[in-house]
């Protein structure tokens, strides 16, 4: 079963939710939880399943996400026929861009059909999960289907203008798909409750390719969602999987993290003590590629000025002096000098805060430094006139905003002066 399938990761999306994040990089090849990024987590289930053929199609701004699969997905034996390949935009039928996510694999029909798969699993490189593909895989087998589409019940109001809804009957065979509705129809029997489409398909490779072929040639969006689905459902056995995660919680775990207030709580969420996502699971690990890097290190331990991190991910090469930092996420080879205040922050590689800099519910991209007696996140008015403020309030700050203006020399002075009388120098 596993030797008869293709995976096709679609990582080539422009990530407008997500910007400033993807000013310049594809929205998988965002950092998410420390060393990782986004994509990590699609693969890495890939790699936990058992499957081992997979294109990665790219578009907007791929050099990091390929510098990343280059460097840290090089894991598979291409002597057995294994491989973790990058498909670029090569315009083979037709002058355009990629027009959608099922535009995106009729173009590269050429490169899935030289792998003669019997099963073909479409999947995004943008949401954070756990999950068996092969169970999925086994589940569209045993049903005869011709397509099945993962589903995740999420409450109905989510639902609303943000989800594919599905309707099925009593076999979970679909009956009906909506792509967005405004009033989305519940469960039976579960008012209340939707069941969503979580953009994860399994096709028979023949199917797929008839109608990826007759979608070309209509006036469409050229979408799994809104135009494949629904033109196999009534004519072909289309069926639901509903989500079995690898999470090991009493909840499932799944989370599209394209906007930035949803990837900011997702992260803060790793730092509970209880997280609802469990990163530390060595049966189903998450892989990445780092940098060789030295361990994290704290240093100095005197009143006022003691290197400390609480409820915190601290990545390698992170470098904390002589301040405090609380509920927050460094990502590698972070710099933090003397004095400064970090709570409930994304801090990116290669972010380095001068002194007494006082940082708050921010996410600061990466290289970006952060000048001596900054602070942000405190005064949102102010904030918002050199930084993008989300609608819940976070700082996103990057190296094209405009440059910090410290505070008053008094009062910078003053301060430090209060360092001084402890005896720091």
């Amino acid at each position: 079963m596993l030797n008869d399938s293709l995976v096709i990761v679609l990582a080539g999306g422009v990530g407008e939710r997500l910007a400033p994040l993807t000013r310049e990089r594809a929205k998988p090849a965002v950092y998410f939880g420390g060393p990782y990024r986004i994509i990590d987590f699609t693969l890495s289930n890939c790699i936990n399943a058992g499957l081992r053929r997979i294109f990665i199609v790219t578009q907007y701004k791929s050099l990091s996400l390929n510098r990343h699969i280059r460097m840290g997905w090089n894991v598979v034996a291409e002597e057995l026929g294994e491989f973790i390949e990058i498909l670029p935009p090569q315009k083979r039928v037709s002058d355009n861009w990629y027009l959608g996510t099922a535009d995106a694999v009729y173009q590269n029909l050429y490169s899935v059909v030289r792998e003669a798969p019997k099963h073909v699993v479409i999947l995004s490189g943008d949401h954070i999960y756990k999950m068996d593909y092969s169970k999925m895989l086994r589940w569209h087998i045993e049903k005869g289907a011709a397509a099945t589409v993962a589903t995740y019940e999420v409450p109905v109001q989510e639902a609303a203008r943000r989800f594919g809804v599905i309707q099925v009957d009593e076999e979970e065979r679909l009956v009906g798909f909506e792509e967005k509705p405004a009033e989305p129809k519940p469960i039976p029997g579960m008012p209340g409750v939707a069941l969503a489409s979580m953009g994860i398909y399994v096709f028979e490779a023949d199917v797929l390719v008839k109608a990826l072929e007759e979608d070309a040639g209509r006036d469409t969006k050229h979408d799994f969602g809104k135009d494949i689905l629904p033109s196999l459902i009534g004519h072909a056995p289309v069926y639901s999987y509903r989500f079995s995660d690898e999470n090991k919680k009493a909840n499932k775990y799944w989370r599209d993290i394209g906007e930035l207030d949803a990837y900011y709580e997702a992260n803060m969420d790793l730092v509970q003590v209880n997280p609802d996502f469990n990163l530390y699971d060595p049966e189903w690990p998450i892989r990445t590629w780092m940098e060789q890097a030295p361990p994290a290190k704290f240093v100095f331990d005197d009143e006022g000025r003691r290197g400390q991190a609480l409820d915190s991910i601290i990545s390698s090469g992170v470098i904390v002096s002589g301040s405090t930092v609380r509920g927050s996420i460094l990502c590698p080879n972070v710099r933090v000098h003397s004095y400064c205040d970090i709570d409930r922050s994304i801090l990116m590689p290669g972010v380095r805060v001068g002194r007494h800099a006082r940082i708050r519910n921010a996410i600061i991209d990466r290289d970006v430094f952060i000048p001596r007696g900054a602070i942000i996140g405190h005064n949102l008015e102010e904030d918002r006139r050199r930084h993008m403020v989300t609608a819940k309030g976070v700082v996103v700050v990057t190296t094209d905003d405009e440059p910090y203006v410290a505070p008053p020399e008094s009062t910078r002075r003053q301060h430090e002066q209060e360092a001084d009388a402890r005896g720091h120098p």
